[in-house]
C-alpha cells in the first residue's frame, strides 16, 4: 500500500515536456556553487522496479527555471552512493531544455515492478539507492572524485543529498524517500541550497512538474472532519494535527485507528487508516495524536482504476499517549447499522467518487463507505459464498433477505445485494465454510476496500457453525420421459487424473440420476493445457464414460466436433470444446449424419416432410464473428421413441472486464454482455431456422450461457410469438434461481430452453452439488428436464 499518486501544480510557470530543437543557443553556464537559477534537479527516484515500486526505473527529474533554452549537450548526471566517492555511475544528457521545460533521465531498474516511466530525454544505467545516495547535475561528462564538499566544485550545476546517512548535501540532506516515494523539490523554481527544507519524500510523478509548498501549519480535525460525508476526504490533500483516536488493528504497514468521541452524523466513518510503510510500532489499545496528511489512496494504482479509494494518513508523525480500551464494536445487521436491502447505488452518472448523490441510508456503496476504517462488528453472519484462493469469505449480516432455499443470496434483477460484505485474511486466517454455514458470535474487525470490493479484516479468525447442507439428487425419468441436462466439467482433461473423472462419474450417476442426454462445456483435449497442437478429445471423453460404468452407471457413447486450434478462447492449448454424452440402454439415439466439421455450418433442411440437420452432429454458424475466440455452439438430432428432439449446446463467452459491482464506475458497464448477445443472435436465428418450419419441433437450447435469466441474452434466446422458447430458470422461484456462486452471490449462468411442444408433464431441476461446497468437482451446478417429446403431428392440446 502505498500515497496515492497526484500531479502537483506548478502554479503560473509555463510548464512543457517538449525538448527544442538542438542548435539553439543555449545559455551560458560558468561553474559555480550548486545554487543554480537555470537547471535545477527537482526530482529523484531511486526505488525503480524494486518490491512495492511505483514506477519500473529510478529516474531524475530536471527544468530549466532561466528564461532562455539551455542545451545539455556535454552534460551529464551522476550519482554516488551516500558515503561513496566514486562517481562513474551516470547518464550522459543531450538536447535542449526550453524555459519552464521538464526533461527526464531515465535510469536502471530493480525488478519488473510499477508503471512504465514516460518516455525519457535520457536514458542510462545509473543504479540509485532507494532510500539514500547522492545526485549531481555536472555540466561536463567528467566524473567527480568527492565524497564531501562536492556542491561548491566547477561544473556541479545542482546537487541532491537524501537519506540521513548521505555524506554531502547542499546544508543538509533531504528526507529518505523509499520505493514508493521520491524526494521532490517543494518549489520547482527556487534552489536555495538546502536539501533538507527544500524537498519533501512523496509519491513518484516523473515528468509532470508540479509544486509541493512548503509545509503549511496543520489543521487541527477528527477522523469524521477527514473522512466527511462523501467518498472522497473534504480535506484531501492537506496537512492535519492533533488526531486523536484508539488503535484498532495493525498491519505490516500501517494501522487503523477510531476516534472515541464520535459525531452525531452516521454518514461520517469514526476509524481511519494511518500509512506508515513499515510495520508500526504502536500496539492495539494505544491512544494516539497523530499529524499527516490526508490522502485517497486507489489500490492497484493505475492498473486498479475501477478501485474505489481509500482515506488515509500519510507521512504520519505518531504519539503515543496511553492505552485504553479498543471501543465497542459498531454492529452492523440488527439491533445496529443495518444495510440497504436493494440498490448498491442508483443515482450515478460514471465515477461514483464525483457524481450522484452520497445516501448511506439507501445505497450501499454509501452504505460501507461512512463505515471504512471503523471497529465493526456481524453478529452470527451468514455464509453465502467459498472462501476465493485470496482468503476472502463472502458473509451477509442476519436478516438479509432473498436467501436461497439452502442458505445463500439470490442475485436479482433489481437486487444485487449491498449487505454482502467479504470477510477477509489481511489480520487473521479465514476458515474454510460452505454456503448456509454461520459464524459464532460476534466477528469484529475494521473495514477496508480492495480489489473491487468492501473487505471485512477479522480481528481473529471465525469459528463456523455446520449449517448441515447437502448436496442435491435429482428425480430419475420416468419410462416415458426423456432427461436431457448440461454440466460445465471446468477444463476436464486426462492430466485432472482420477479422483476428478470419479467424482464427475458419481456425481452424473448418483446426483443427475444418468440422464439419457448430457451436455458437457469445457472439455479440453487428451493433452489439456499444452499448447501441442492436438485439438483430438477422445481420450477425455473415454476416461469419462469408462469411469460413468465403473460408478454402476450406464454404458455413454459420445459426440463432439473438435475446434480449429487455439481458436475457441479457453486455456492456450486447452482447445475446450461442448460434447454429448448419450445413454447406449434407454430408447433415446443419437442420428448420426455426415458432414460436419469444425468450420462447416450445419443448416436445418426436410426431407419426407420432416426436419433433420444437413449434419449431426453439427456447428452452428461457425463463420459468425460472435464466435471469435469463442466455443462454437454444437447441434445434435436426436429420437426418442422414434420422436425427433433437437439439443444445442452452448458455453457463451465469459464475464471477464466487466465493472465489479463494488467499483468506482456505477451503473457497472458490462462490457462482455456485447459478445453474449451477438452470440445468442446466432443461436436464435438456427432455433428461427427448425421452428419456423415446423412450429411443433421438439427443441432445447442448454449449456453455459454465462448470463444471467433476466439478461437480454436471455431475452434473445428466448425469442417472441409462436418460436418463443420457455426460459426454465424463469419458472422457478428466486430462491432457487442459481446454478453458480460469485463473490458471493448466487445467481443464474447455466440455462436449458425448450421449446412449447415439450411443456407438458415437464419436469426442471438445478442439482445444487457443487457451487455451495469447497469440496466440489465444478464451479457449476448441473441442471435436467425430463421432457416427452410429443409427435410434430399430433393435435395442440
Amino acid at each position: 500500500m502505498s500515497a496515492l499518486q497526484r500531479p502537483r501544480r506548478l502554479g503560473a510557470l509555463a510548464v512543457t515536456t517538449s525538448l527544442v530543437l538542438t542548435g539553439v543557443t543555449a545559455l551560458g553556464i560558468t561553474p559555480s556553487l550548486a545554487a543554480s537559477s537555470t537547471v535545477v534537479i527537482t526530482e529523484v527516484y531511486g526505488g525503480g522496479g524494486n518490491s512495492g515500486a511505483s514506477y519500473t526505473h529510478d529516474f531524475i527529474e530536471l527544468t530549466n527555471n532561466s528564461s532562455s533554452p539551455v542545451d545539455l549537450a556535454g552534460w551529464s548526471i551522476q550519482y554516488a552512493s551516500a558515503t561513496g566517492s566514486s562517481w562513474t555511475n551516470k547518464i550522459i544528457l543531450s538536447g535542449t531544455i526550453a524555459p519552464g521545460g521538464v526533461y527526464l533521465a531515465q535510469g536502471a531498474s530493480g525488478g519488473v515492478n510499477g508503471l512504465p516511466l514516460p518516455t525519457p530525454d535520457a536514458t542510462g544505467s545509473v543504479n540509485m539507492s532507494a532510500t539514500a545516495g547522492k545526485v549531481a547535475l555536472v555540466s561536463s561528462t567528467t566524473s567527480l572524485t568527492c565524497a564531501t564538499g562536492c556542491t561548491t566544485l566547477p561544473g556541479v550545476v545542482d546537487f541532491v543529498g537524501y537519506g540521513a546517512t548521505a555524506s554531502d548535501s547542499e546544508t543538509a540532506p533531504a528526507p529518505a524517500p523509499s520505493n514508493t516515494t521520491s524526494v521532490t523539490r517543494k518549489v520547482p523554481t527556487t534552489d536555495g541550497d538546502n536539501n533538507s527544507t527544500e524537498f519533501a519524500a512523496v509519491a513518484p510523478t516523473p515528468k509532470a512538474l508540479t509544486s509541493t509548498p512548503p509545509d503549511p501549519d496543520p489543521v487541527d480535525a477528527r477522523i469524521h472532519d477527514i473522512q466527511g460525508a462523501a467518498h472522497l476526504s473534504p480535506l484531501n490533500g492537506k496537512l492535519v494535527g492533533n488526531v486523536t483516536g484508539v488503535v484498532t488493528a495493525k498491519t505490516t504497514n500501517g494501522f487503523w485507528f477510531q476516534d472515541t468521541e464520535p459525531d452525531a452524523d452516521p454518514a461520517t466513518s469514526e476509524g481511519l487508516f494511518v500509512f506508515t510503510g513499515s510495520a508500526p510500532t504502536v500496539v492495539v489499545g494505544n491512544s494516539v495524536v497523530v499529524k499527516g496528511k490526508v490522502t485517497e489512496f486507489r489500490p492497484g494504482g493505475s492498473g486498479g482504476s475501477d478501485n474505489l479509494t481509500t482515506t488515509e494518513l500519510t507521512q504520519p508523525e505518531i504519539t503515543v499517549t496511553g492505552t485504553t480500551s479498543v471501543p465497542t464494536a459498531t454492529i452492523v445487521g440488527p439491533g445496529g447499522r443495518v444495510p440497504p436491502a436493494k440498490v448498491i447505488e442508483d443515482d450515478s452518472t460514471g465515477d461514483v467518487e464525483t457524481t450522484g448523490t452520497y445516501e448511506p441510508a439507501t445505497d450501499g456503496i454509501d452504505f460501507w463507505e461512512s463505515l471504512e476504517g471503523m471497529w465493526l462488528g456481524l453478529d452470527q453472519p451468514g455464509v453465502t459464498g467459498l472462501r476465493s484462493n485470496f482468503g476472502e469469505l463472502p458473509v451477509v449480516p442476519a436478516g438479509s433477505a432473498t436467501r436461497t432455499t439452502r442458505g445463500g443470496i439470490v442475485l436479482l434483477e433489481d437486487d444485487n445485494n449491498p449487505e454482502r460484505i467479504m470477510l477477509d485474511d489481511v489480520l487473521a486466517p479465514i476458515p474454510t465454510a460452505k454456503v448456509g454455514d454461520k459464524l459464532a458470535g460476534v466477528v469484529t474487525g475494521v473495514l477496508d476496500y480492495s480489489f473491487g470490493n468492501f473487505k471485512f479484516q477479522v480481528s481473529q479468525t471465525p469459528t463456523v457453525v455446520d449449517g448441515g447442507l447437502q448436496r442435491e439428487k435429482t428425480k430419475a425419468s420416468a419410462a416415458t420421459q426423456i432427461s436431457v441436462a448440461t454440466f460445465n466439467v471446468e477444463n476436464l482433461d486426462p492430466s485432472d487424473g482420477p479422483e476428478k473423472f470419479n467424482g464427475l462419474a458419481q456425481a452424473i450417476v448418483h446426483n443427475l440420476a444418468s440422464p439419457d442426454i448430457l451436455a458437457l462445456e469445457e472439455v479440453q483435449d487428451n493433452d489439456g493445457a499444452v499448447n501441442s497442437g492436438t485439438t483430438a478429445a477422445d481420450v477425455t471423453l473415454n476416461t469419462l464414460t469408462a469411469a460413468i460404468t465403473a460408478a454402476g452407471g450406464p454404458k455413454y457413447e459420445w459426440r463432439q466436433i473438435d475446434p480449429v486450434n487455439n481458436a475457441e478462447g479457453g486455456e492456450p492449448g486447452g482447445n475446450i470444446r461442448v460434447a454429448f454424452l448419450v445413454r447406449k440402454d434407454r430408447p433415446v439415439k443419437f442420428v448420426d449424419r455426415p458432414g460436419g466439421g469444425s468450420t462447416v455450418d450445419t443448416t436445418i433442411v426436410s426431407k419426407y416432410g420432416k426436419l433433420q440437420l444437413s449434419a449431426s452432429p453439427g456447428r452452428v454458424d461457425p463463420a459468425n464473428p460472435a464466435w471469435a475466440a469463442a466455443r462454437v455452439p454444437l447441434a445434435g438430432e436426436f429420437t426418442w421413441h422414434g420422436e425427433t428432439l433437437f439439443v444445442v449446446a452452448n458455453h457463451f463467452s465469459s464475464k471477464g472486464g466487466d465493472d465489479p459491482l463494488w467499483g468506482r464506475t456505477q451503473p457497472p458497464v458490462r462490457s462482455s454482455e456485447v459478445k453474449r448477445h451477438e452470440q445468442a443472435r446466432s443461436v436464435r436465428n438456427f432455433v428461427d431456422e427448425i421452428l419456423t418450419k415446423n412450429a411443433r419441433a421438439n427443441v432445447i437450447v442448454l449449456g453455459d450461457i454465462n448470463d444471467f435469466d433476466f439478461a437480454e441474452t436471455t431475452d434473445i434466446l428466448v425469442g417472441s410469438g409462436n418460436t418463443a422458447l420457455i426460459d426454465l430458470p424463469r419458472t422457478l422461484k428466486d430462491a432457487e434461481r442459481y446454478s453458480y456462486v460469485f463473490e458471493g452471490n448466487s445467481q443464474i449462468l447455466d440455462q436449458i430452453l425448450m421449446s412449447n411442444n415439450l411443456l407438458s408433464g415437464h419436469a426442471y431441476d438445478i442439482v445444487h452439488m457443487n457451487s455451495e461446497f469447497p469440496d466440489q468437482i465444478s464451479d457449476h451446478d448441473p441442471q435436467v428436464v425430463r421432457v416427452t417429446p410429443i409427435p410434430w403431428w399430433w393435435p395442440w392440446p
